[in-house]
């Protein structure tokens, strides 16, 4: 069971988002779609009355959820979804790379072409029509096996040259993770330290793997809430855990919502959040706490 999700905060579309993902990548869908209420919402909040609150959608089994929300934090590259095609395991592969890069580009923003590198034969990053980024990759033959999409970190900006810092962190705080490889530049790249700057590492936290590296060049972004990955804790206790863990910014702390000292995005759920929300005035209940209680929905 997935029990880390990322919620990718759209501007109005996160409906159409979801229809689009669903379209163009293979085995997707839309699974959930949960809405507003109709009354109790903050002034901010009037014109969603009713409307979509969050869409969930897969791709190859993996969970998102879209919020359907404002302008307030636009998407940036510090979090993207390494996407994987194994062409051993599939020999259409990179055929069905190369439609799923023109789907993605149509409206988007290329960040990385799509060529050769020499980690891939067949690369590219790119920021789509609704600001998600996605790195499409041709895994080589002598590769391990990762699952086909992977969230990956970077630290640039504000959190330059602390990949390793939070390696270790999310490794200590995670229970049984699993260290994949840590590879180091041993160059000089823009703001990358030799023999401390992460090119490249992964970790497996709670069951799934997660790439972390530091920016090889200077860069104007950093995490923002527009991309947050929400826990699903196991009743209070767990939750509390991981809130004290992961909350090191007060200002941030919002029904749920915390930042971390390298300033990513999480909420600290409840897995059983949505049969609270059935409670009375469960809303009004949410938006008036930082940290959840779950006491509180009576």
């Amino acid at each position: 069971m997935q029990k880390i999700i990322p919620n990718l905060w759209f501007d109005h579309t996160a409906a159409e988002a979801a229809a689009f993902y669903a379209s163009v990548f293979p085995d997707a869908q839309v699974t959930d779609t949960q809405y507003y209420p109709t009354e109790g919402l903050l002034d901010f909040q009037q014109e969603f009355a009713g409307k979509e609150l969050t869409v969930g959608f897969e791709i190859a089994g993996y969970r998102f959820i879209g919020i359907n929300a404002g302008a307030e934090f636009p998407l940036t590259p510090s979090l993207s979804f390494m996407l994987n095609f194994d062409a051993d395991a599939d020999p259409a592969a990179r055929d069905q790379l190369d439609a799923l890069w023109a789907a993605l580009t149509a409206g988007g923003q290329v960040l990385m072409p799509l060529q050769e590198y020499d980690f891939s034969p067949h690369c590219g990053w790119v920021a789509d029509r609704y600001g998600v980024s996605w790195q499409l990759m041709l895994t080589h033959p002598q590769g391990v096996e990762r699952p086909f999409v992977r969230p990956c970190l970077l630290f640039g900006g504000a959190a330059q040259n602390r990949a390793g810092e939070a390696y270790d962190y999310y490794s200590q705080l995670f229970p049984d993770t699993q260290a994949g490889p840590r590879m180091l530049y041993q160059q000089p790249v823009g703001p990358a330290i030799p023999g401390r700057s992460v090119l490249f590492s992964e970790l497996q936290l709670l069951g799934q793997w997660v790439v972390l590296m530091d920016a090889g060049a200077e860069q104007g972004f950093t995490f923002n809430p527009g991309v947050s990955l929400m826990i699903e804790a196991d009743g209070q206790t767990e939750l509390d855990r991981y809130w004290a863990a992961l909350s090191a910014v007060p200002e941030a702390e919002q029904c749920g919502w915390c930042t971390d000292r390298f300033g990513v995005s999480w909420q600290v759920i409840p897995s059983n959040l949505e049969q609270l929300m059935q409670a009375p005035d469960a809303y009004a209940t949410l938006m008036g706490m930082k940290k959840i209680e779950i006491a509180a929905f009576g």
